[in-house]
């Protein structure tokens, strides 16, 4: 494949997502052979009268189906709402299914990542819940191997299921340098493994 890439995409409302999103793409352009693509979605409202402008005035581009369709592996992230995904990123999942009629991603790697408010504010729960419309897609589900250390010894996010921050109550908490290793990681990890795919 010709410039083969990781489709980073997120939703971010205080940046906290983001910031693990450029990260995790950190991770994955550090193996030097394939690209990061970071995109995001549009928020959703239940007033529908303002239409916002096809590109966001400022950050990563909204993604397209295409994006998602042309990819060798993609990182999902969303901050938690009541543990599960923000409305937007599942509003945009749900826009997929001419995906999976085709079986446009049978096969490739997928990894989540989400922030939350509070130490038990649904980490898990979002992350899991992030990873069933993939499955559905026939993804394969790349969580972070307790090879990397910082599993053992995080205080705030990370956990087997995927990358997770903790921003606290009032979104004032930076991403440590715990959850910046084992963002990093997860990227290169997930990059190794597209990578390997790509060769079968």
């Amino acid at each position: 494949m010709k410039n083969p890439y990781i489709l980073v995409l997120f939703y971010s409302r205080s940046g906290h997502t983001q910031r693990l999103a450029e990260f995790i793409a950190q991770g994955i352009e550090s193996l030097g052979c394939v690209e990061a693509r970071l995109r995001t979605v549009p928020p959703v409202a239940v007033q529908t009268d303002t239409t916002l402008p096809p590109v966001p005035l400022d950050g990563a581009p909204y993604a397209t189906l295409d994006d998602l369709k042309d990819c060798i592996g993609l990182a999902l992230g969303s901050p938690t709402r009541f543990g599960n995904m923000a409305a937007p990123m599942k509003h945009f999942i749900d826009g997929t299914s001419g995906l999976w009629n085709s079986g446009a991603l049978i096969g490739k790697p997928a990894s989540v990542f989400t922030s939350t408010g509070s130490l038990h504010g649904g980490q898990e729960t979002t992350l899991l819940t992030m990873i069933l419309p993939l499955m559905h897609h026939g993804m394969i589900w790349v969580g972070s191997p307790y090879s990397n250390p910082e599993l053992m010894r995080t205080s705030s996010g990370g956990t087997p299921y995927g990358v997770s921050h903790l921003a606290g109550v009032k979104s004032d908490r930076s991403i440590d340098d715990t959850e910046k290793q084992l963002a990093f990681a997860a990227g290169q990890h997930l990059a190794r493994i597209a990578l390997k795919l790509q060769e079968t």
